[in-house]
């Protein structure tokens, strides 16, 4: 019966701003905007196929969430410095201190972390073609692909 996730809502203290990162920083396209104090964005290339709604609450009742924008293995090459331009702080999965990707190895699938100006946990993922590999736990993308995936040092 479920197909996918149409759509998810976060709170924001602050809808223009939010709308302003959303929107310029994330380029995101406006779908709706009502008087209540939210707006819809379109996710994804093809529109009307998965949204994001914020609403503009009292930041009492802001809690950080987290939720993953997924993109294309190619554009995941570039995400870490499109990112940076846009002065973006990017940690990964194990908040090492690097901006290095990283793989999940179960899925397989890269990821990279930041915040939205409410300090929700955002992610960039990208599904791998290569074949699970659960006993791997988290490895970082460059070693992944050096090794396709087989035979890699663990980081769990």
């Amino acid at each position: 019966m479920i197909k996918g996730l149409f759509e998810t809502h976060i709170n924001v203290s602050d809808l223009e701003k939010s709308a302003d990162f959303y929107e310029n920083t994330l380029g995101l396209t406006l779908a709706y905007e009502d008087s209540r104090r939210c707006r819809f964005y379109w996710l994804g290339d093809e529109s009307r196929k998965a949204m994001l709604g914020l609403w503009e609450k009292n930041p009492t009742q802001i809690i950080s969430q987290h939720f993953a924008f997924e993109t294309s293995n190619e554009n995941m090459k570039s995400i870490v410095p499109w990112l940076k331009e846009r002065g973006l702080k990017v940690r990964n999965f194990l908040d090492d201190g690097t901006e290095d990707p990283f793989v999940f190895g179960w899925v397989p699938a890269v990821s990279i972390y930041f915040r939205d100006p409410d300090g929700h946990s955002l992610e960039f993922i990208s599904i791998l073609p290569d074949e699970p590999q659960p006993e791997l736990g988290v490895v970082a993308w460059e070693v992944w692909e050096k090794n396709h995936g087989r035979s890699l040092k663990l980081h769990k």
